[in-house]
């Protein structure tokens, strides 16, 4: 049975039998139950009858950390033996969400929990969510980030993680007079019971100096970075468990220390400001999660991150091979594979390059040769102006050394493109690492692609169009270097864990096998026309949705009424994404109900979710406008008995939890040709919603999964965009389209913004903008007449479930488990 089921029950949730599990027979259940009460009385202190649920829930965390030790322990040490190539994952993000849920499902330890909480009286649900979600990403690279270990460790492959131990998370978001406020996300306040200190592992990570040319003993040229503020890097590790398998694996996130925590002479003179200037200026590298860089301080300090990052988990990656192996790297790239996510550590390149050049003693060809077989870069953006690029300046000042090296890297890779297309000199331009100007700068992407033996895309069109696009000139140079990696997320939080009555009946119907095998899934399809699964199907996803109703009224203040449609768009705030054009939308519904035509909008809950980076104008005041159109409908009795509009404030991964399970439309409707994947297009389709969406990211892949009377297509695709772009004139597709014309008036008269003259005329701006890159007035259209296909298919409630039976069939080619197992297979050579 699951934990949920101790957890208090609702009249309309469908009804099933629950047996208990085998392990409480086995004694698992008095573990738990013993482990809890020793916590709380030996770890924190504390006497049942004086005991908060923060203070439960510490206790029942601490115990189910005890129960993964000794797995994790024989992981470690088999890791250690290096008689397997392992693999490493760096990534400036994991955005885990709550351990404690995932580590209970995954180690099968459902039934002795619920056990043990049933006989102290406790409900599991209030434990959980005393368990502050990790802020340790910002959106969807983090949350693949996840995925991605969960199905390192499922599978049983030895791969370790890599990232930044933030203090403080993006930050959390509260909506005030319907505006974005950034609020300190300070999800480390309690502490984190899920992490273990490794002291013993602490390195040093450099900044500043200079770089000094010498002669060694054996009279050799060699190069030290000198004069360095060096800060202390402080490994915290984070169990990984996989699905009831023994095994689990680790994310080590690096936590910036000073050198010395202040300077005892300052202090004693009696400046203390300056005697902890400098524990101050080193903790501030892992203080928060991407701090903004529209400052030069901003920026610096996100360098700073990635670099911190980079140098740290090589350094301690080769101290493990040295404790082996001594200085002898003859065999290292046999053993070692670097995953780079996206261009934040790209600097590993030139990083891994320094500590193999000047602290190992390798010369530049044997370490070139090291690097480029060991390093492999995943792109993650078709935005141009998303790929990183650091000035040289900045990186001069800031890393000398790392210039340095980056410079003898282009210098070394010119040559080769000018051999291969002699006198083409404005290819070695185009392709050049350093890209000149009257400010030069270092093209991180670039640096990675030169130093990786593998680039992939993470979806077919993404990557199609990376390699006819921005990368089209190395393509040209290096085409056996690019590949394909189509993302996934792990059906384990996505489905089992995050959808228990789902799961509940998936199992009864084909087993559980499905949960490491998600292709499985495609034997659901035999039931697509049994009536009674079809009840029982609709019966799970009405009780998931009064679930989300009563998120939306808690956060939100409105009311959702779970007979009608849910509709839902929750991803980052973004221009490309488009939310402009789903509230577009949402104002042409209104238009309609407030002129009479009311009978032909099919009764619809609007879902709308998101943060905006805090220098953001235009996402910031598309929230603002959303708020607003928001409080006119459902204060609107006319409206509000067909038409719900709600902003979710402080999105994060434990909301979509319950969000995923009870959308009925899944909103994938970002401009052709920009979304490089996207994830939650998955989890939707993997809980039965239907998509909405371009021809775009995977969208492609879901339609072609799941096919074409299943998913609304609508929009230009990206071929058609380009052709489009030459005479898109918006005011006369406004002028010609009645529907958007009275939904552009209604912006324009100041409809939803009474009190607050002009506020949204950036907005009208960027839709009647005839060089808007987003073409929202070009798909307006199209996306109204894919919207009322739904809401059509709607009214018929029993093929609508067909088809939501059907997406959760074919969702099978979007579990993290395939993507795993293909980087395993063709690029990290781990099976």
């Amino acid at each position: 049975m699951t934990v949920k089921a101790v957890s208090r029950e609702k009249e309309s949730k469908p009804s099933k039998e629950v047996n208990v599990d085998a392990q409480i027979a086995s004694g698992a259940d008095s573990e738990v139950l013993d482990g809890i009460r020793r916590h709380l009385l030996y770890s924190l202190g504390r006497f049942d009858d004086r005991s908060t649920a923060h203070e439960w829930g510490k206790a029942l965390e601490l115990t189910v950390r005890d129960q993964l030790m000794k797995n994790w322990q024989k992981t470690r040490l088999a890791e250690r033996s290096y008689e397997n190539k392992r693999g490493f994952y760096l990534s400036l993000e994991f955005l885990l969400g709550r351990s404690m849920n995932n580590a209970i499902l995954n180690m099968g330890l459902e039934g002795p929990t619920a056990e043990a909480l049933k006989q102290l009286g406790l409900n599991y649900e209030e434990l959980e969510e005393e368990e502050r979600d990790a802020g340790l990403g910002n959106g969807g690279l983090g949350r693949l980030a996840a995925c991605f270990m969960d199905s390192c460790a499922n599978l049983g492959l030895p791969v370790r993680g890599y990232g930044i131990r933030y203090e403080y998370g993006m930050f959390h978001q509260s909506i005030r007079e319907g505006r974005q406020v950034e609020n300190p996300d300070h999800w480390l306040m309690a502490g984190n019971p899920w992490e273990i200190e490794q002291p013993d592992r602490t390195c040093k990570v450099k900044f500043y100096g200079r770089s000094e040319h010498y002669s060694n003993d054996a009279g050799r040229m060699c190069v030290r970075w000198v004069d360095t503020h060096d800060v202390l890097a402080v490994p915290f590790d984070m169990p990984i468990p996989g699905y009831k398998n023994g095994v689990v694996n680790t994310l080590r996130l690096w936590k910036a220390s000073a050198t010395d925590e202040f300077n005892l002479k300052d202090f004693n003179d009696g400046d203390y400001a300056d005697a902890v200037a400098q524990k101050n200026l080193a903790e501030q590298i892992t203080m928060v999660l991407y701090p903004n860089d529209a400052s030069e301080n901003g920026k610096e300090l996100r360098l700073r991150q990635q670099y911190f990052l980079a140098s740290a988990s090589l350094q301690d990656v080769i101290q493990d091979w040295t404790l082996k192996f001594g200085p002898n790297f003859d065999r290292f790239a046999e053993f070692h594979c670097f995953q780079l996510n996206d261009t934040h550590p790209t600097l590993a390149v030139a990083e891994l390059m320094r500590l193999l050049v000047d602290e190992q003693g390798l010369n530049w060809e044997k370490a070139w040769s090291i690097t480029t077989s060991t390093m492999a870069y995943t792109n993650h953006t078709l935005l141009p102006e998303a790929l990183e690029r650091w000035s040289v300046r900045l990186l001069g000042e800031l890393l000398p050394r790392l210039l340095d090296i980056i410079y003898e890297i282009n210098a070394r890779f010119l040559v080769e493109v000018a051999h291969c297309w002699p006198g083409d000199v404005e290819r070695q331009r185009r392709m050049s690492i350093i890209e000149e100007g009257h400010e030069p700068h270092v093209r991180m992407a670039y640096l990675g692609i030169v130093g990786s033996f593998s680039v992939n895309g993470v979806a077919a069109l993404h990557s199609d169009l990376l390699t006819r696009g921005l990368f089209k000139d190395f393509y040209a140079l290096w085409p056996n270097k690019f590949n394909n990696k189509t993302n996934g997320v792990t059906p384990r939080r996505w489905l089992a864990h995050c959808n228990p009555d789902l799961k509940s009946l998936i199992d009864e119907k084909i087993g559980t096998e499905w949960i490491c095998e998600l292709e499985q899934l495609s034997q659901l399809k035999s039931y697509v026309s049994d009536s009674a699964f079809q009840k029982k199907w609709a019966a799970v996803k009405h009780y998931n949705k009064q679930r989300l109703s009563q998120l939306v009224q808690d956060k939100c203040g409105v009311e959702f009424d779970p007979n009608f449609i849910f509709d839902v768009q929750v991803k980052r705030i973004h221009e490309y994404k488009r939310q402009l054009l789903n509230v577009l939308h949402v104002i042409h519904l209104y238009d309609k109900i407030t002129r009479g035509e009311a009978d032909q909008v099919v009764p619809r809950c609007v879902l709308i979710g998101g943060k905006a980076a805090p220098g953001y104008f235009l996402a910031k005041l598309l929230i603002k406008l959303i708020n607003n159109v928001a409080e006119v409908i459902n204060s609107d009795e006319r409206v509000s008995e067909r038409l719900r509009l709600a902003f979710l404030p402080n999105y994060n991964v434990s909301a979509m939890e319950v969000i995923c399970p009870a959308a009925d439309l899944s909103e994938q409707i970002s401009t052709a040709g920009k979304e490089a994947s996207g994830t939650g297009n998955m989890k939707f389709m993997m809980n039965g919603a239907l998509t909405i969406g371009t021809y775009d990211g995977a969208n492609i892949e879901i339609l072609d999964a799941v096919g074409e009377e299943h998913f609304f297509l609508f929009g230009l695709k990206e071929d058609e965009i380009v052709q489009h772009r030459i005479s898109h004139k918006p005011e006369h597709i406004v002028e010609s389209d009645p529907d958007l014309a009275r939904v552009m008036g209604l912006l324009q008269c100041g409809h939803f913004s009474m009190f607050e003259e002009g506020i949204f005329q950036p907005l009208i701006d960027s839709v009647l903008n005839p060089h808007d890159p987003w073409m929202v007035a070009a798909d307006f259209r199209s996306y109204v007449d894919a919207q009322n296909r739904a809401a059509s298919a709607y009214k018929n409630k029993e093929l609508w479930t067909q088809s939501s039976i059907l997406n959760t069939a074919t969702s099978g080619k979007f579990s993290s488990d395939r993507t795993i197992r293909e980087y395993a297979q063709d690029i990290w050579k781990l099976l």
